[in-house]
């Protein structure tokens, strides 16, 4: 959900790229899961047909504060947290205009 809703992830090799280094069948299962819960929904792509697009759905979507909150507790208690020093001066500053900025990538959901 991280990679969808911040980093503009959208294919497998996407996440398969990430920091994390996660292992191919950890992340399929990961896809999976996700979207048998509804969190994501998976379409094939427009320009290359073979390759799926990953997108968060509305209840996934719904996720956004409680995954912000989750950033901001990680920024006050570590000081490694991964997220960039301007995206939590926004998120303490301007909170809801972090969430409308997010959401309006996804409006056509």
């Amino acid at each position: 959900m991280r990679d969808l809703l911040f980093k503009g992830k959208r294919h497998y090799h996407e996440f398969l790229a990430s920091e994390e280094g996660i292992s191919t069948n950890i992340l399929a299962d990961r896809l999976r899961r996700l979207e048998a819960d509804g969190l994501i929904a998976k379409s094939r792509d427009r320009k290359s047909r073979r390759q799926y697009v990953y997108t968060p759905t509305r209840k996934g979507l719904d996720l956004l504060p409680v995954i912000l909150e989750i950033v901001r507790w990680s920024a006050k208690h570590d000081s490694q947290t991964a997220a960039p020093p301007s995206f939590i001066r926004r998120l303490r500053n301007d909170r809801e205009g972090l969430v409308r900025e997010i959401l309006a990538k996804f409006e056509s959901l």
